[in-house]
């Protein structure tokens, strides 16, 4: 058994590229549009480390909303990174936005929480510096 969290965003090509430019994510497989007059790819697969997570466009009358049409993020993303500030800053550098300073936390661990662009909340969690 797999789990593969599926991320809903307003653009999944937009979204595509700032997960392989922050995170290092490779895009692995890119479904067709599902509807007409619809341009927007209707799933695309990308593969983390050892994870992998889809995007696909938000859709009102499927019940598929973003975060924005939800008001923020219903779900925390976790990623363990070697170097967590490295990760944090280029994801502000493509626009992401900090909603918890990166620090070293009492619990033995550097974390912080990040909210990329299309409102998904990730908390990138590494060693202690």
């Amino acid at each position: 058994m797999n789990l593969s969290p599926r991320l809903i965003v307003p653009d999944p090509d937009r979204a595509s590229a700032f997960y392989q430019e922050t995170l290092g994510a490779e895009r692995v497989f890119s479904a067709p549009p599902a509807g007409a007059g619809d341009a927007r790819p209707s799933v695309i697969e990308h593969r983390l480390g050892g994870a992998t997570f889809r995007v696909s466009p938000s859709v009102d009358a499927w019940g598929r909303r973003s975060p924005d049409d939800l008001g923020g993020s219903a779900v925390l993303i976790e990623i363990d990174a070697d170097d967590p500030d490295a990760v944090g800053e280029r994801m502000v550098a493509h626009g992401a936005e900090v909603a918890v300073p990166i620090e070293n936390r009492p619990y033995g661990k550097r974390s912080g929480r990040i909210r990329d662009p299309f409102g998904h909340l990730w908390i990138i969690t590494g060693p202690l510096r």
